[in-house]
Protein backbone atom coordinates (compact mmCIF):
# COMPACT_ATOMS: atom_id res chain seq x y z
CA UNK A 1 0.00 0.00 0.00
CA UNK A 2 1.00 3.42 -1.06
CA UNK A 3 1.28 5.71 1.82
CA UNK A 4 2.50 9.25 2.90
CA UNK A 5 2.81 10.97 6.98
CA UNK A 6 4.02 14.34 6.65
CA UNK A 7 4.90 15.67 9.87
CA UNK A 8 2.38 18.54 10.39
CA UNK A 9 -0.28 15.02 10.21
CA UNK A 10 1.57 13.56 12.79
CA UNK A 11 1.57 16.23 15.13
CA UNK A 12 -2.40 16.73 14.61
CA UNK A 13 -2.75 12.81 15.23
CA UNK A 14 -0.94 12.75 18.37
CA UNK A 15 -3.02 15.54 19.41
CA UNK A 16 -6.47 14.91 18.65
CA UNK A 17 -5.70 11.25 18.00
CA UNK A 18 -6.47 8.78 15.35
CA UNK A 19 -8.84 9.76 12.52
CA UNK A 20 -12.55 8.60 12.12
CA UNK A 21 -12.36 6.62 8.46
CA UNK A 22 -14.82 6.96 6.32
CA UNK A 23 -18.03 5.81 6.30
CA UNK A 24 -17.94 2.76 3.81
CA UNK A 25 -19.87 -0.85 3.73
CA UNK A 26 -17.71 -2.05 0.58
CA UNK A 27 -14.30 -1.80 2.55
CA UNK A 28 -15.22 -1.29 6.48
CA UNK A 29 -12.35 0.68 7.98
CA UNK A 30 -10.29 2.03 4.94
CA UNK A 31 -9.91 5.52 5.30
CA UNK A 32 -11.19 7.26 1.70
CA UNK A 33 -9.96 10.21 2.43
CA UNK A 34 -6.21 9.09 2.55
CA UNK A 35 -5.59 5.45 1.33
CA UNK A 36 -4.37 5.95 -2.19
CA UNK A 37 -5.17 2.58 -2.80
CA UNK A 38 -8.96 3.39 -2.15
CA UNK A 39 -9.33 7.12 -2.97
CA UNK A 40 -12.45 8.74 -2.88
CA UNK A 41 -13.98 5.17 -3.46
CA UNK A 42 -13.46 1.58 -2.94
CA UNK A 43 -11.00 0.63 -4.91
CA UNK A 44 -10.13 3.84 -6.91
CA UNK A 45 -6.28 3.41 -6.98
CA UNK A 46 -4.23 6.28 -7.53
CA UNK A 47 -1.19 6.26 -9.91
CA UNK A 48 2.24 4.98 -8.90
CA UNK A 49 3.46 9.13 -8.56
CA UNK A 50 0.12 10.18 -6.83
CA UNK A 51 -1.19 10.48 -3.18
CA UNK A 52 -4.71 10.31 -1.87
CA UNK A 53 -5.26 13.85 -0.50
CA UNK A 54 -8.74 14.30 0.78
CA UNK A 55 -10.29 11.81 -1.25
CA UNK A 56 -8.64 12.61 -4.49
CA UNK A 57 -5.40 11.19 -6.60
CA UNK A 58 -2.92 14.08 -6.32
CA UNK A 59 0.68 13.79 -8.28
CA UNK A 60 1.73 16.80 -5.90
CA UNK A 61 4.24 16.52 -2.88
CA UNK A 62 5.55 18.50 0.29
CA UNK A 63 9.14 18.84 -0.47
CA UNK A 64 10.87 16.45 2.23
CA UNK A 65 8.08 13.95 2.46
CA UNK A 66 8.63 10.24 1.17
CA UNK A 67 7.25 7.17 -0.14
CA UNK A 68 8.15 3.50 -0.60
CA UNK A 69 8.19 2.54 -4.25
CA UNK A 70 8.92 -0.77 -6.80
CA UNK A 71 8.82 -0.82 -10.07
CA UNK A 72 8.84 -4.31 -10.87
CA UNK A 73 6.44 -6.93 -11.22
CA UNK A 74 4.73 -6.95 -7.41
CA UNK A 75 4.88 -10.42 -6.52
CA UNK A 76 8.84 -10.16 -7.08
CA UNK A 77 9.06 -7.39 -4.28
CA UNK A 78 11.07 -8.98 -1.51
CA UNK A 79 12.20 -12.05 -3.14
CA UNK A 80 15.39 -12.97 -3.37
CA UNK A 81 17.40 -9.82 -3.32
CA UNK A 82 14.40 -7.83 -5.23
CA UNK A 83 13.23 -5.23 -2.18
CA UNK A 84 11.71 -1.63 -3.09
CA UNK A 85 13.28 1.61 -2.80
CA UNK A 86 12.37 5.19 -1.99
CA UNK A 87 10.35 7.99 -3.87
CA UNK A 88 11.33 11.82 -2.11
CA UNK A 89 9.27 14.75 -2.66
CA UNK A 90 11.35 17.53 -5.39
CA UNK A 91 11.22 20.82 -4.80
CA UNK A 92 9.03 21.60 -7.84
CA UNK A 93 6.86 19.57 -5.59
CA UNK A 94 7.01 16.26 -7.74
CA UNK A 95 8.02 12.90 -6.73
CA UNK A 96 11.29 11.58 -7.89
CA UNK A 97 12.58 8.26 -9.38
CA UNK A 98 12.71 5.36 -7.03
CA UNK A 99 15.66 5.34 -5.48
CA UNK A 100 17.57 2.25 -3.99
CA UNK A 101 15.37 -0.33 -5.18
CA UNK A 102 16.82 -3.88 -6.88
CA UNK A 103 14.91 -5.36 -9.62
CA UNK A 104 15.03 -8.85 -10.98
CA UNK A 105 17.54 -9.51 -13.72
CA UNK A 106 18.73 -11.84 -15.68
CA UNK A 107 19.58 -15.20 -13.67
CA UNK A 108 23.04 -16.25 -13.61
CA UNK A 109 23.48 -19.42 -12.93
CA UNK A 110 25.77 -21.39 -10.79
CA UNK A 111 26.06 -18.50 -8.13
CA UNK A 112 23.59 -19.81 -6.05
CA UNK A 113 21.47 -16.20 -6.19
CA UNK A 114 18.51 -15.26 -7.40
CA UNK A 115 18.62 -12.57 -9.40
CA UNK A 116 15.43 -12.83 -11.42
CA UNK A 117 13.67 -13.00 -7.97
CA UNK A 118 11.51 -16.11 -8.67
CA UNK A 119 12.21 -17.68 -5.58
CA UNK A 120 14.46 -20.22 -6.57
CA UNK A 121 18.18 -19.38 -7.08
CA UNK A 122 19.52 -20.64 -10.11
CA UNK A 123 16.32 -21.30 -11.87
CA UNK A 124 16.93 -23.52 -15.24
CA UNK A 125 13.46 -24.91 -15.89
CA UNK A 126 12.12 -24.56 -18.50
CA UNK A 127 8.14 -23.57 -17.40
CA UNK A 128 6.38 -22.31 -20.29
CA UNK A 129 8.21 -25.24 -23.19
CA UNK A 130 9.68 -22.95 -25.34
CA UNK A 131 13.22 -24.67 -25.54
CA UNK A 132 14.84 -21.92 -23.46
CA UNK A 133 15.54 -22.08 -19.53
CA UNK A 134 16.13 -19.25 -17.53
CA UNK A 135 19.77 -20.22 -17.28
CA UNK A 136 19.61 -19.90 -21.19
CA UNK A 137 18.50 -16.13 -20.57
CA UNK A 138 14.77 -16.26 -21.33
CA UNK A 139 13.57 -13.34 -19.51
CA UNK A 140 9.96 -15.12 -19.39
CA UNK A 141 9.64 -18.28 -18.70
CA UNK A 142 5.99 -18.07 -17.17
CA UNK A 143 2.93 -15.72 -17.16
CA UNK A 144 3.96 -13.52 -14.12
CA UNK A 145 6.27 -11.57 -16.85
CA UNK A 146 4.33 -11.88 -19.95
CA UNK A 147 1.31 -12.65 -21.49
CA UNK A 148 2.60 -15.39 -24.00
CA UNK A 149 5.78 -16.56 -22.54
CA UNK A 150 6.37 -19.38 -25.32
CA UNK A 151 6.65 -16.53 -27.35
CA UNK A 152 9.46 -14.93 -25.51
CA UNK A 153 12.96 -15.98 -25.41
CA UNK A 154 16.88 -15.79 -27.02
CA UNK A 155 15.44 -17.38 -30.12
CA UNK A 156 12.64 -14.89 -30.97
CA UNK A 157 12.65 -11.92 -33.02
CA UNK A 158 11.42 -8.45 -31.71
CA UNK A 159 8.21 -8.05 -33.45
CA UNK A 160 6.93 -4.53 -33.43
CA UNK A 161 4.62 -2.94 -31.87
CA UNK A 162 3.34 -5.04 -28.76
CA UNK A 163 5.68 -3.73 -26.09
CA UNK A 164 7.30 -6.95 -25.39
CA UNK A 165 10.87 -7.49 -25.07
CA UNK A 166 10.66 -10.43 -27.12
CA UNK A 167 14.15 -11.86 -28.24
CA UNK A 168 15.36 -10.65 -24.43
CA UNK A 169 17.89 -8.54 -25.36
CA UNK A 170 17.04 -5.90 -22.68
CA UNK A 171 14.74 -3.54 -25.10
CA UNK A 172 11.55 -3.49 -25.95
CA UNK A 173 10.21 -3.62 -29.87
CA UNK A 174 14.10 -2.74 -31.03
CA UNK A 175 13.00 -4.36 -34.46
CA UNK A 176 14.78 -1.84 -36.74
CA UNK A 177 18.58 -2.92 -37.45
CA UNK A 178 20.45 -1.48 -40.32
CA UNK A 179 23.00 -3.75 -41.64
CA UNK A 180 22.91 -2.60 -45.10
CA UNK A 181 24.51 0.40 -45.48
CA UNK A 182 28.27 0.46 -46.34
CA UNK A 183 27.70 -2.76 -48.86
CA UNK A 184 30.28 -2.64 -52.14
CA UNK A 185 28.02 -2.92 -55.11
CA UNK A 186 30.43 -5.71 -56.82
CA UNK A 187 30.44 -8.41 -53.92
CA UNK A 188 31.01 -11.53 -54.51
CA UNK A 189 29.91 -12.73 -50.34
CA UNK A 190 26.68 -14.22 -50.38
CA UNK A 191 25.84 -13.04 -46.81
CA UNK A 192 26.12 -9.13 -48.21
CA UNK A 193 23.34 -10.10 -50.46
CA UNK A 194 21.52 -11.41 -47.26
CA UNK A 195 21.99 -8.07 -45.37
CA UNK A 196 20.75 -6.28 -48.70
CA UNK A 197 17.28 -8.24 -48.38
CA UNK A 198 17.68 -6.48 -44.22
CA UNK A 199 18.38 -10.02 -43.53
CA UNK A 200 20.68 -8.91 -40.64
CA UNK A 201 20.92 -11.01 -38.27
CA UNK A 202 23.55 -14.10 -38.94
CA UNK A 203 23.94 -17.50 -36.24
CA UNK A 204 25.61 -20.54 -36.60
CA UNK A 205 24.53 -24.29 -37.21
CA UNK A 206 24.58 -25.15 -33.55
CA UNK A 207 23.23 -21.81 -31.84
CA UNK A 208 19.14 -21.78 -31.35
CA UNK A 209 19.95 -18.02 -31.69
CA UNK A 210 17.76 -17.22 -34.95
CA UNK A 211 19.55 -15.88 -38.31
CA UNK A 212 21.44 -16.40 -41.28
CA UNK A 213 23.49 -19.39 -41.11
CA UNK A 214 25.39 -19.55 -44.29
CA UNK A 215 24.33 -17.97 -47.75
CA UNK A 216 26.44 -18.39 -51.32
CA UNK A 217 25.97 -17.54 -54.96
CA UNK A 218 25.55 -20.28 -57.16
CA UNK A 219 23.70 -20.94 -60.84
CA UNK A 220 20.09 -22.51 -60.74
CA UNK A 221 21.38 -26.06 -59.75
CA UNK A 222 22.72 -24.98 -56.84
CA UNK A 223 26.53 -25.70 -58.49
CA UNK A 224 28.77 -23.68 -60.38
CA UNK A 225 29.58 -19.81 -60.48
CA UNK A 226 27.60 -17.64 -61.97
CA UNK A 227 28.50 -14.42 -63.99
CA UNK A 228 29.91 -11.61 -61.40
CA UNK A 229 28.03 -9.36 -63.81
CA UNK A 230 25.03 -10.85 -62.71
CA UNK A 231 24.27 -10.24 -59.23
CA UNK A 232 24.98 -6.37 -57.24
CA UNK A 233 23.73 -4.49 -54.26
CA UNK A 234 22.41 -1.11 -55.60
CA UNK A 235 21.08 1.90 -53.61
CA UNK A 236 18.49 2.14 -56.49
CA UNK A 237 17.78 0.74 -60.09
CA UNK A 238 17.30 3.55 -62.09
CA UNK A 239 15.75 6.80 -60.43
CA UNK A 240 12.35 5.01 -59.69
CA UNK A 241 12.94 1.93 -58.18
CA UNK A 242 14.49 2.51 -54.96
CA UNK A 243 14.96 -0.19 -51.74
CA UNK A 244 11.56 -1.01 -49.39
CA UNK A 245 13.81 -1.16 -46.58
CA UNK A 246 17.07 0.27 -45.91
CA UNK A 247 19.47 2.39 -47.81
CA UNK A 248 20.13 -0.83 -50.28
CA UNK A 249 18.70 -4.17 -52.45
CA UNK A 250 20.12 -6.76 -54.44
CA UNK A 251 19.74 -7.66 -57.90
CA UNK A 252 20.10 -10.53 -59.88
CA UNK A 253 20.01 -10.54 -63.57
CA UNK A 254 20.38 -12.87 -66.39
CA UNK A 255 22.30 -10.00 -67.80
CA UNK A 256 24.06 -7.06 -66.23
CA UNK A 257 22.84 -6.17 -63.03
CA UNK A 258 22.96 -2.43 -63.07
CA UNK A 259 20.84 0.23 -64.85
CA UNK A 260 22.26 2.88 -67.07
CA UNK A 261 25.19 4.55 -65.68
CA UNK A 262 26.12 2.30 -62.99
CA UNK A 263 29.04 0.24 -62.30
CA UNK A 264 30.96 -2.63 -60.78
CA UNK A 265 29.48 -4.51 -62.83
CA UNK A 266 28.15 -1.74 -65.17
CA UNK A 267 25.36 -1.52 -67.33
CA UNK A 268 24.73 -3.45 -70.72
CA UNK A 269 21.84 -2.46 -72.80
CA UNK A 270 19.18 -5.80 -71.53
CA UNK A 271 17.69 -5.70 -75.34
CA UNK A 272 21.16 -6.25 -76.92
CA UNK A 273 22.01 -8.39 -74.09
CA UNK A 274 24.62 -9.46 -71.80
CA UNK A 275 25.49 -13.32 -72.62
CA UNK A 276 27.16 -14.91 -69.62
CA UNK A 277 27.03 -18.03 -71.96
CA UNK A 278 26.58 -20.38 -68.71
CA UNK A 279 24.31 -23.21 -68.60
CA UNK A 280 22.85 -25.19 -66.02
CA UNK A 281 19.99 -27.39 -65.09
CA UNK A 282 16.92 -26.79 -63.40
CA UNK A 283 16.22 -26.68 -59.59
CA UNK A 284 15.74 -30.87 -59.67
CA UNK A 285 13.11 -30.96 -56.85
CA UNK A 286 11.42 -28.28 -58.65
CA UNK A 287 11.19 -29.95 -61.90
CA UNK A 288 10.48 -32.85 -60.58
CA UNK A 289 7.38 -31.99 -58.26
CA UNK A 290 6.07 -30.36 -61.52
CA UNK A 291 6.16 -33.87 -63.48
CA UNK A 292 9.34 -32.69 -65.54
CA UNK A 293 7.51 -29.83 -66.86
CA UNK A 294 8.42 -26.08 -66.84
CA UNK A 295 5.32 -24.60 -65.57
CA UNK A 296 3.35 -21.57 -67.56
CA UNK A 297 1.06 -19.38 -67.28
CA UNK A 298 -2.76 -20.52 -68.48
CA UNK A 299 -2.95 -21.04 -72.21
CA UNK A 300 0.48 -20.85 -73.27
CA UNK A 301 3.03 -22.75 -74.69
CA UNK A 302 4.81 -25.66 -73.49
CA UNK A 303 8.34 -24.50 -72.42
CA UNK A 304 11.17 -27.11 -73.41
CA UNK A 305 11.83 -28.75 -70.66
CA UNK A 306 14.99 -30.39 -72.26
CA UNK A 307 16.68 -26.56 -72.43
CA UNK A 308 18.88 -25.83 -69.94
CA UNK A 309 18.59 -22.54 -67.13
CA UNK A 310 20.55 -20.03 -69.32
CA UNK A 311 23.01 -17.41 -67.71
CA UNK A 312 21.36 -18.21 -63.81
CA UNK A 313 21.86 -16.66 -61.14
CA UNK A 314 20.71 -18.23 -57.51
CA UNK A 315 21.10 -17.01 -53.76
CA UNK A 316 20.80 -19.52 -51.07
CA UNK A 317 20.31 -18.75 -47.69
CA UNK A 318 19.85 -21.56 -45.20
CA UNK A 319 18.64 -20.06 -42.04
CA UNK A 320 17.60 -20.77 -38.57
CA UNK A 321 13.60 -19.03 -38.20
CA UNK A 322 13.02 -17.15 -35.14
CA UNK A 323 11.46 -19.13 -32.02
CA UNK A 324 8.23 -16.85 -32.32
CA UNK A 325 7.92 -16.87 -36.12
CA UNK A 326 5.12 -18.18 -38.09
CA UNK A 327 5.99 -16.77 -42.05
CA UNK A 328 8.20 -14.34 -43.71
CA UNK A 329 7.86 -12.15 -46.42
CA UNK A 330 10.51 -9.84 -49.01
CA UNK A 331 9.42 -7.71 -51.78
CA UNK A 332 10.43 -8.69 -55.30
CA UNK A 333 10.27 -6.66 -58.80
CA UNK A 334 10.41 -8.58 -61.91
CA UNK A 335 11.90 -6.43 -64.74
CA UNK A 336 12.18 -7.81 -68.22
CA UNK A 337 13.06 -7.40 -71.93
CA UNK A 338 11.02 -10.28 -73.14
CA UNK A 339 8.31 -7.60 -72.68
CA UNK A 340 6.32 -7.38 -74.26
CA UNK A 341 6.79 -9.66 -77.80
CA UNK A 342 7.30 -12.72 -76.16
CA UNK A 343 4.81 -12.23 -73.40
CA UNK A 344 3.13 -16.02 -73.80
CA UNK A 345 5.73 -18.13 -75.60
CA UNK A 346 8.06 -20.69 -74.72
CA UNK A 347 10.82 -18.21 -73.76
CA UNK A 348 9.29 -16.93 -70.67
CA UNK A 349 12.23 -15.81 -67.92
CA UNK A 350 12.10 -17.23 -65.05
CA UNK A 351 12.14 -15.73 -61.37
CA UNK A 352 11.97 -18.61 -58.64
CA UNK A 353 11.26 -18.56 -54.79
CA UNK A 354 12.21 -22.42 -53.19
CA UNK A 355 11.36 -22.95 -50.19
CA UNK A 356 12.19 -25.53 -48.07
CA UNK A 357 10.39 -25.90 -44.81
CA UNK A 358 8.80 -28.48 -42.27
CA UNK A 359 5.62 -26.26 -41.89
CA UNK A 360 2.77 -28.73 -42.57
CA UNK A 361 -0.10 -26.42 -41.22
CA UNK A 362 -2.75 -24.67 -43.25
CA UNK A 363 -2.40 -22.83 -45.79
CA UNK A 364 0.06 -25.05 -47.05
CA UNK A 365 3.40 -23.71 -48.59
CA UNK A 366 3.02 -24.86 -52.73
CA UNK A 367 4.34 -28.45 -53.21
CA UNK A 368 6.82 -27.55 -55.66
CA UNK A 369 8.30 -25.13 -53.13
CA UNK A 370 7.97 -22.18 -55.77
CA UNK A 371 6.74 -19.21 -53.68
CA UNK A 372 6.83 -17.31 -56.24
CA UNK A 373 3.31 -17.60 -58.28
CA UNK A 374 0.30 -15.08 -58.06
CA UNK A 375 -3.01 -17.32 -57.98
CA UNK A 376 -5.86 -15.03 -59.57
CA UNK A 377 -8.63 -14.59 -57.06
CA UNK A 378 -11.40 -15.19 -59.65
CA UNK A 379 -10.01 -17.88 -62.05
CA UNK A 380 -7.65 -19.23 -59.19
CA UNK A 381 -5.36 -19.78 -61.97
CA UNK A 382 -1.71 -20.19 -60.94
CA UNK A 383 0.92 -17.91 -62.79
CA UNK A 384 4.54 -18.68 -62.19
CA UNK A 385 6.63 -15.29 -61.92
CA UNK A 386 7.81 -14.42 -65.37
CA UNK A 387 7.09 -12.08 -68.06
CA UNK A 388 3.95 -14.39 -68.47
CA UNK A 389 2.22 -12.73 -65.87
CA UNK A 390 1.53 -10.29 -68.59
CA UNK A 391 -0.75 -12.54 -70.44
CA UNK A 392 -4.57 -12.36 -69.55
CA UNK A 393 -4.45 -9.23 -67.45
CA UNK A 394 -3.36 -10.60 -64.31
CA UNK A 395 -2.67 -7.16 -62.65
CA UNK A 396 0.86 -7.88 -61.79
CA UNK A 397 2.62 -6.51 -64.53
CA UNK A 398 2.25 -2.99 -64.09
CA UNK A 399 5.24 -1.05 -64.79
CA UNK A 400 5.07 -0.85 -69.18
CA UNK A 401 2.77 0.66 -71.74
CA UNK A 402 -0.42 -0.92 -72.69
CA UNK A 403 -1.19 -2.53 -75.78
CA UNK A 404 -0.33 -5.54 -77.67
CA UNK A 405 1.42 -8.52 -76.36
CA UNK A 406 3.39 -11.75 -77.61
CA UNK A 407 3.48 -10.52 -81.45
CA UNK A 408 6.59 -12.13 -81.74
CA UNK A 409 6.49 -16.01 -83.53
CA UNK A 410 5.73 -18.59 -81.55
CA UNK A 411 3.85 -16.24 -79.31
CA UNK A 412 -0.15 -16.32 -78.39
CA UNK A 413 -1.02 -12.93 -79.16
CA UNK A 414 -2.93 -10.82 -76.51
CA UNK A 415 -3.47 -7.29 -74.97
CA UNK A 416 -2.53 -5.74 -71.85
CA UNK A 417 -4.31 -2.67 -69.66
CA UNK A 418 -3.02 -3.19 -66.69
CA UNK A 419 0.21 -1.20 -66.72
CA UNK A 420 0.15 1.77 -64.60
CA UNK A 421 3.01 3.37 -65.09
CA UNK A 422 7.05 3.53 -66.85
CA UNK A 423 8.31 5.27 -63.46
CA UNK A 424 9.68 2.23 -62.36
CA UNK A 425 11.51 1.43 -65.51
CA UNK A 426 13.07 4.81 -65.83
CA UNK A 427 16.86 4.95 -65.76
CA UNK A 428 17.21 1.12 -66.64
CA UNK A 429 17.54 1.15 -70.39
CA UNK A 430 13.69 -0.45 -70.54
CA UNK A 431 12.15 2.69 -70.87
CA UNK A 432 13.20 3.37 -74.21
CA UNK A 433 11.61 3.75 -77.30
CA UNK A 434 11.05 0.42 -78.95
CA UNK A 435 8.47 0.90 -81.44
CA UNK A 436 8.77 -2.20 -82.83
CA UNK A 437 7.80 -4.13 -80.42
CA UNK A 438 4.15 -5.17 -80.90
CA UNK A 439 3.07 -1.03 -80.90
CA UNK A 440 4.33 2.16 -82.10
CA UNK A 441 4.72 3.68 -78.76
CA UNK A 442 6.28 0.49 -77.22
CA UNK A 443 9.34 0.68 -75.04
CA UNK A 444 12.35 -1.76 -74.44
CA UNK A 445 10.62 -4.28 -71.45
CA UNK A 446 8.54 -4.06 -68.49
CA UNK A 447 8.26 -4.96 -64.88
CA UNK A 448 5.85 -5.81 -62.49
CA UNK A 449 6.43 -3.28 -59.71
CA UNK A 450 7.11 -3.82 -56.30
CA UNK A 451 5.32 -7.31 -54.79
CA UNK A 452 5.39 -9.23 -51.64
CA UNK A 453 6.51 -12.91 -51.78
CA UNK A 454 5.52 -14.81 -48.16
CA UNK A 455 5.82 -18.62 -47.06
CA UNK A 456 5.00 -20.26 -43.95
CA UNK A 457 7.85 -22.06 -41.60
CA UNK A 458 8.02 -23.48 -38.14
CA UNK A 459 9.52 -21.88 -35.36
CA UNK A 460 13.24 -22.25 -34.83
CA UNK A 461 13.70 -25.19 -38.05
CA UNK A 462 16.21 -24.62 -39.96
CA UNK A 463 15.33 -23.37 -43.70
CA UNK A 464 17.18 -23.11 -47.26
CA UNK A 465 15.43 -20.28 -48.99
CA UNK A 466 16.66 -20.51 -53.21
CA UNK A 467 15.99 -17.32 -54.97
CA UNK A 468 16.93 -17.41 -58.78
CA UNK A 469 16.73 -16.02 -62.11
CA UNK A 470 17.72 -17.58 -65.39
CA UNK A 471 16.92 -17.11 -69.50
CA UNK A 472 14.73 -19.77 -71.07
CA UNK A 473 15.77 -21.81 -73.91
CA UNK A 474 17.81 -18.90 -74.83
CA UNK A 475 20.72 -16.63 -73.79
CA UNK A 476 19.21 -12.70 -74.84
CA UNK A 477 16.50 -10.72 -73.66
CA UNK A 478 17.54 -10.22 -70.30
CA UNK A 479 15.78 -10.25 -67.30
CA UNK A 480 16.33 -9.13 -63.54
CA UNK A 481 14.76 -9.17 -60.37
CA UNK A 482 15.34 -6.59 -57.19
CA UNK A 483 14.72 -7.98 -53.49
CA UNK A 484 14.52 -6.21 -50.59
CA UNK A 485 12.96 -5.87 -47.27
CA UNK A 486 13.12 -9.21 -45.77
CA UNK A 487 10.27 -9.61 -42.55
CA UNK A 488 9.49 -11.97 -40.24
CA UNK A 489 5.61 -12.50 -38.93
CA UNK A 490 4.42 -14.20 -36.06
CA UNK A 491 1.07 -14.50 -38.45
CA UNK A 492 0.77 -17.22 -41.04
CA UNK A 493 -0.12 -16.46 -44.24
CA UNK A 494 -1.22 -17.17 -47.79
CA UNK A 495 1.83 -18.50 -49.50
CA UNK A 496 2.71 -16.71 -52.59
CA UNK A 497 3.18 -13.20 -54.54
CA UNK A 498 0.87 -10.21 -54.41
CA UNK A 499 1.06 -6.98 -55.12
CA UNK A 500 3.02 -5.25 -52.52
Amino acid sequence: MRWIVPILATLALAACGPAAPSDNSDCPGVDLDNDADNCGTCGHACGALETCQSGSCSSECDPGDTMPCYDGIPATDGVGPCHGGTRSCLPNRQWSLCQGQVLPTEEVCGNGIDEDCSGQPDQNADNDHDGFSTCDGDCCDDTSGCTRPELVNPGAFDAAGNEVDDDCDGNIDNTIVACDTGLISNSSMGVDYAKAMDLCTETTETSRRWGVISATLSLASGMGTPDARGYSIRPNFGPGTLPQGGTSMALLSSGAAAAVGQQNPAHVDFETSLMHNTSSPFPADWLSANGGMLPNAPGCPEINAASMAEDSVMLTLRIRVPSNAKSFSFASNFFSAEFPEWVCSPYNDFFVALLNSTWAGTPANPTDKNLAFYRQPMTMNVYPVGVNLGFGNTGLFTQCVNGGTGCAFSAVPGTITSCMSTAQLAGTGLDTSSPGDCDANSVQGGATGWLQTSGNVVGGEVITLRIAIWDTSDHVLDSLVALDNFQWSVDVTDPGTIPD
